[in-house]
């Protein structure tokens, strides 16, 4: 054991940190190498990317691409290679928060969202003569949304330019600003009718649970509420999303929970009864109108594997346009003349790819290829999809990565990976958010360990009563299905039962940071990254989770992990992003202050997470030589 100061604190490291360049080296001919794993990466963007997007005349479809550096390109939807667009997006300040994109109604401008200018602000880039012009300056913190008028002369967008985010339009490209909207609840994703008279919109209650959609003129006036919803959390409006108006201008579709799973509804503007589409015990996204009104294309999540479904207007039995044994279709667009949508689709096993499926035959064809050539996903392990009981009657649905190469008898030692949320879900796309991307998953299990991804409940995907089971009581009733987890492995004939890990980021990262404190003798080990240890502190999904803190201080207290370090007896690893400054943890100070066996350890240049491709390099070569250390008592050095 030595001492190394890391960020100006002083922490216990284990002599193996900085060794993982030498343990990358000794990899054999059928493994991938970190360097592999970490350049696959998507031609039509990352998770969260905006989707790719028609030209109003079907000639092109645009997406932001590693191709161009991140910026925008175009594609013929008959296929080739994409076009770069001589565009610089800029940045969007932030890992998940994606760049808005929207063409105008008239083919005319590209409207973005940029922090290039040193704040957020909205862009517009002529297509015809190629300029690139700020349109706002307003230096104040513009929501995510933003959609444009159909005659192309206004786009709406939600800013908090007066201490709450409210509805404005700015003129194109004049850069008048007219407020329209002035509530005390937040207000965001304008979307208008097609004649842009109109302006819809969802505002907020200041807890994020109860939503209204609400109508008001194009200036401002005769606000009236279409539609109320409650008990549906949404922190920032994107799971509400825009309000879908149909090209009539007759129906608003929205996602709804009211019948404990988030299915699509409708509802005349005008008011009236509101009707679901296609109900089923699945949850539904990326709904949009075709362009006569007479189609709703959508997915649906089963179980982590997402199909394209069409369904008439009227409601009915969905069409399944594409099945996916496994993996993910989302970002479905339709064609301007309806006969075509396009879609994206990864696996496990497949970076996100844009596809185009024929209305009429069902036919899909790939339009991007971002695999890199040979092998390679045969050299990738598939997770199996399994399931195990857990208390309270739970049914825990989980992935399940093991070894390629195993020998009869053979054991390997086992780590049960949390999802961030913890309303999330693992579910089969290759690059996601917070951790569970499978590359990083990937290039432990090559290294002789088996990783169990269970979605535990407060999990997304599984209904309304399944997510809200572990409210009031995190890191301890969910940490039952974590248990559980454990035991199913114990079970494997190949899985050595004494050599477990856990570990996770965001609330992974708490739920381990909760394990530590709170459950001996399961876990050799324990890796936590970023994840906040004091559950006191005021935050929107604390209060609908967990309680307000007027009323819940205590309990909030008692669940939290930072009020028990003294407790921790797992050896753990807390990894922290560093940013602009080292980032204060409480709970390593906890950790130092008590004398725990612990690593801390921040990488440079890092914001909350670590996200460049050099930091999550040495992070992965960092986990493989503590996982070693502890669960394979193999010590290595430089």
């Amino acid at each position: 054991m030595k001492k190394l100061r890391v960020s100006g604190r002083l922490v216990l490291v284990l002599a193996f940190l900085g060794s993982g360049w030498a343990i990358a080296q000794e990899t054999d001919r059928n493994m991938l190498s970190v360097d592999t794993l970490l350049r696959m990466e998507s031609a039509v963007g990352g998770w969260r990317a905006p989707a790719p997007q028609w030209t109003p005349d079907g000639s092109q479809i645009i997406f932001p691409s590693i191709i161009n550096d991140g910026n925008l390109v175009s594609l013929s939807p008959e296929g080739g290679f994409p076009i770069r667009i001589p565009i610089n997006l800029g940045g969007t300040g932030w890992f998940f928060t994606p760049y808005v994109i929207k063409i105008s109604p008239d083919g005319k401008w590209i409207a973005y969202i940029s922090v290039k200018s040193g704040s957020r602000e909205i862009w517009v880039w002529s297509v015809t003569d190629f300029q690139d012009v700020q349109l706002t300056d307003v230096k104040k913190p513009i929501n995510n949304s933003l959609s444009w008028s159909p005659d192309s002369r206004w786009i709406a967008f939600s800013c908090n330019m007066e201490g709450n985010y409210d509805i404005y339009k700015i003129s194109v490209p004049s850069r008048e600003i007219v407020r329209l909207t002035s509530d005390k609840r937040k207000e965001v994703f304008p979307a208008w009718t097609r004649d842009s008279k109109k302006v819809l919109f969802v505002r907020s209650d200041e807890r994020a649970v109860d939503h209204e959609i609400v109508e008001i003129s194009n200036t401002g006036q005769d606000p009236r509420v279409v539609i109320s919803e409650s008990d549906y959390f949404d922190e920032g409006g994107e799971a509400l999303g825009y309000p879908l108006v149909s090209p009539d201008g007759k129906t608003v579709l929205f996602r709804s929970w009211r019948s404990g799973w988030i299915n699509y509804w409708a509802v005349p503007l005008a008011g009236g009864s509101r009707r679901q589409i296609a109900p089923e015990e699945a949850d539904q996204n990326d709904a949009k109108w075709s362009f006569d009104g007479k189609f709703i294309v959508y997915t649906s999540n089963h179980n982590g594997t997402y199909d394209l479904r069409v369904v008439s207007a009227k409601g009915g039995e969905p069409r399944v346009l594409v099945s996916p044994e496994t993996g993910v279709c989302g970002d479905a667009e339709w064609s301007p003349d309806g006969t075509r949508i396009t879609y994206t689709f990864t696996s496990l096993t497949k970076v996100k790819d844009l596809f185009i499926v024929a209305l009429k035959t069902g036919e899909s064809k790939q339009l991007t290829f971002s695999m890199p050539a040979g092998d390679i996903e045969k050299r990738l392990v598939k997770a199996e999809k399994i399931s195990y009981p857990s208390t309270d009657g739970f049914t825990i649905n989980a992935y399940l990565y093991k070894p390629l190469k195993m020998q009869p008898g053979e054991k390997f030692p086992a780590i049960v990976w949390i999802h961030g949320g913890p309303t999330g879900q693992f579910e089969e796309i290759f690059l996601h958010q917070f951790g569970s991307s499978a590359p990083d998953v990937q290039f432990i299990v090559q290294h002789g360990y088996v990783v169990l991804q269970p979605n535990i409940r407060g999990s997304s995907g599984y209904g309304k009563a399944f997510e809200k089971a572990n409210n009031k009581c995190w890191g301890v009733c969910d940490m039952e299905d974590v248990l559980a987890g454990v035991n199913y492995l114990k079970a494997l004939p190949f899985v050595a039962s004494d050599r477990m890990a856990i570990t996770g980021r965001s609330y992974g990262g708490i739920l381990t940071m909760a394990a530590a404190t709170n459950v001996h003798g399961v876990f050799r080990a324990a890796l936590a990254e970023t994840g906040y240890e004091d559950w006191t502190r005021q935050s929107e999904l604390y209060d609908y989770e967990l309680g307000s803190l007027e009323e819940n201080r205590e309990l909030r207290w008692k669940l939290s992990p930072l009020s028990h370090v003294e407790k921790v007896t797992t050896p753990i690893f807390v990894i922290l992003g560093e940013g602009k400054k080292p980032i204060a943890s409480p709970f390593e100070d906890k950790l130092v202050e008590y004398k725990k066996e612990h690593i801390a350890k921040t990488y440079p240049g890092e914001s909350s997470s670590v996200h460049s491709y050099e930091a999550r390099r040495q992070s992965l070569l960092d986990k493989l030589a503590y996982y070693d250390q502890y669960l394979k008592d193999k010590v290595t050095t430089k």
